[in-house]
């Protein structure tokens, strides 16, 4: 009688029903789409982050940078206290997507908490050759400390959308189209290359003006 060979179970492709090895799950690398925050759900975060330690102090400059400057987090961990104009109320950002330089506003709110952790940093021997946005010994932050902190700071803050870095972008480019601000200056304001990018991204992050607008058409049957 032919002998009955065991399945070799390390070798097998097959690792549960329906996967096998080396190949992704349908929800593997999944990108979902970005939430837009409301103002008091920003404010609730930022106030998450405490007002008296060191960290909480710079993540909270640092969530109002991004949030009322609509930076990328890229170029909010590559700002220098020399890109900064207190007196305009501007921000240089030198190194944007495609290395494009531009100058951003950003309101006396968000500034204000900016020089709070300006003025702490420099208690700490920080001075203008260290990032704006750094580690409390001077050393440069990786945008997956800021990617672990947001979350972080949304379930303490009773926040349950999704909370990363481009949600408080898209929620400054979401505020700005409330307001009616020319699509032009969204643009500036965000580094787009051109308009039709702006469009696109506004059109993706503010559908319930559509909405609003087919829910009240009225039909009868």
């Amino acid at each position: 009688m032919p002998r009955t060979r065991k399945p070799n179970w390390r070798n097998s492709p097959v690792i549960a029903p329906g996967f096998r090895r080396g190949v992704p799950s349908p929800a593997a690398g999944r990108k979902f789409p970005v939430e837009v925050l409301s103002g008091e759900e920003v404010r609730r975060l930022i106030k998450a982050a405490s007002p008296r330690s060191a960290s909480g102090i710079r993540a909270r400059a640092l969530i109002a940078v991004m949030y009322r400057g609509g930076l990328r987090v890229s170029e909010v961990l590559g700002l220098y206290e020399k890109d900064l104009d207190r007196d305009a109320g501007s921000i240089r950002v030198l190194r944007g997507k495609g290395s494009k330089a531009r100058t951003i506003g950003i309101d006396s709110g968000g500034m204000g908490l900016l020089d709070r952790w300006l003025d702490h940093r420099g208690k700490l021997g920080l001075n203008g050759r260290h990032p704006i946005f750094c580690t409390l010994q001077g050393k440069r932050l990786w945008p997956s400390y800021v990617r672990a902190l947001l979350p972080r700071l949304a379930e303490r803050a009773g926040i349950e959308k999704r909370c990363n870095p481009h949600a408080l972008r898209h929620s400054h480019a979401a505020e700005l189209a409330e307001e009616r601000l020319p699509v032009n200056l969204i643009q500036q304001q965000l580094g787009h290359a051109n308009l039709s990018v702006t469009s696109r991204y506004l059109n993706h992050i503010m559908p319930h003006e559509r909405v609003e607008i087919l829910r009240k058409r009225e039909w009868t049957l």
